[in-house]
């Protein structure tokens, strides 16, 4: 049976591949509605090829220019655009690829609305867990991960559905600096720190794979998607990324899923789930070619941001959503040039030993936090370039 969908992102990193996912299993799906920021250009390609019935994107001027030229196509824009291609009961499922905490209110038309939602957006649970996976309950919406690690705890849970699990084990890579010195981290360069040795992202997840906030922040997730304690949460590095992520049970034993790095295997997974289609042609897992499987703690010492994201995990309320804007805003800046990329975990510590923390948040509560946090950032900078 085809699928509806729609994806939220559609020009960002997640959105291209997935379209390349639908490309390359013709007839099974039908694309509803594609949503894009600023990018109008590839927009109207995608649009061209694909055919979407409604399309959106960030600004009013921007929607006008493209109504204009694409014909019969219905065009929104903003967040009330997101949120009507999200809510629409047409689709089967929504691929979330939108960044930041623009996700979190289409992700939750979305659910009120019984529609399935492909999570590549961290934000979301990051910051509003709480809120998110009640409300998958209540509505029986299914979540499915599309970052490569849970993806993979996904489907190593779906192998044993009444196990009880012991531990889940999430692995990174290290990226660029982890057989580096911390001094040769603090004096960094921007285009050093992008060149992450096993995978191709957007400029700001790439960052946060440098620091280990990356992986700081899918354990938040992971809390939330799969009903485990932070305790039981491991972090292990895995210079090979091989295996992408696995679950020890109760008794013991340990399911890993491997694969070589590509991201078009997670995103056709949620996409076509529970069902599994060859799809992309991607290179097989070759078993004798693998030289060694290599794993190691992380370095908190080095990567202070991992034990930041569990710290503010641990605490809850808002913490979570002050860890992620917080730590945003300084990404943002190091890319800008302003600061040191060691100077990321050091702001994020400040904001979050100054949050005011509201426990059980609302949404309201949440966009609250995030506000104050971002505000606490852009304070920072006034008042250490006047010391």
């Amino acid at each position: 049976m085809k699928r509806t969908i729609s994806i939220l992102g559609s020009t960002g990193s997640i959105g291209k591949q997935a379209l390349e996912v639908v490309e390359a299993l013709p007839g099974k799906f039908e694309i509803f509605a594609l949503a894009a920021g600023k990018n109008t250009e590839l927009l109207k390609e995608q649009i061209e090829k694909f055919r979407p019935k409604v399309v959106s994107v960030s600004a009013e001027g921007l929607a006008d220019e493209l109504r204009s030229q694409v014909g019969q196509v219905e065009v929104l824009w903003g967040s009330e655009g997101l949120k009507e291609i999200a809510g629409n009961r047409q689709n089967d499922m929504v691929l979330m690829a939108v960044t930041g905490l623009n996700g979190l209110e289409p992700t939750i038309c979305a659910i009120e609305n019984g529609v399935d939602v492909a999570l590549a957006n961290k934000e979301t649970l990051i910051s509003a867990g709480n809120i998110v996976i009640r409300l998958a309950k209540e509505n029986n919406v299914n979540i499915i991960p599309v970052d490569s690690e849970h993806s993979a705890v996904y489907q190593c849970l779906r192998a044993r559905k009444e196990a009880t699990v012991k531990k889940v084990i999430l692995t990174a890579s290290g990226g660029p600096f982890r057989t580096k010195t911390f001094e040769v981290m603090q004096n960094a360069s921007v285009k050093t720190t992008l060149a992450h040795p096993r995978w191709s992202m957007g400029d700001k997840i790439t960052i946060d794979s440098a620091t280990l906030m990356n992986k700081g922040l899918e354990v938040i997730e992971a809390h939330w998607l799969f009903n485990v304690d932070y305790s039981d949460i491991e972090v292990i590095i895995h210079p090979q990324s091989i295996i992408h992520g696995a679950v020890e049970f109760a008794d013991g034993s340990v399911i890993a899923q491997m694969g070589l790095p590509s991201m078009h295997i997670p995103i056709q997974f949620a996409l076509t789930y529970p069902e599994t289609f060859e799809g992309i042609k991607t290179n097989s897992l070759d078993f004798t070619q693998i030289l060694g499987l290599d794993f190691e703690k992380p370095d908190l010492k080095k990567f202070p941001a991992l034990e930041l994201a569990y710290e503010a995990g641990k605490k809850g309320g808002t913490y979570p959503a002050a860890l992620n804007a917080i730590n945003e805003e300084a990404v943002y800046a190091f890319l800008a040039g302003n600061i040191k990329l060691t100077d990321i975990a050091k702001i994020v510590s400040k904001g979050l030993e100054v949050h005011k923390n509201t426990e059980n948040p609302s949404y309201k509560d949440i966009l609250e936090a995030d506000k104050t946090s971002r505000i606490f950032v852009k304070n920072y900078f006034v008042i250490n370039s006047n010391c």
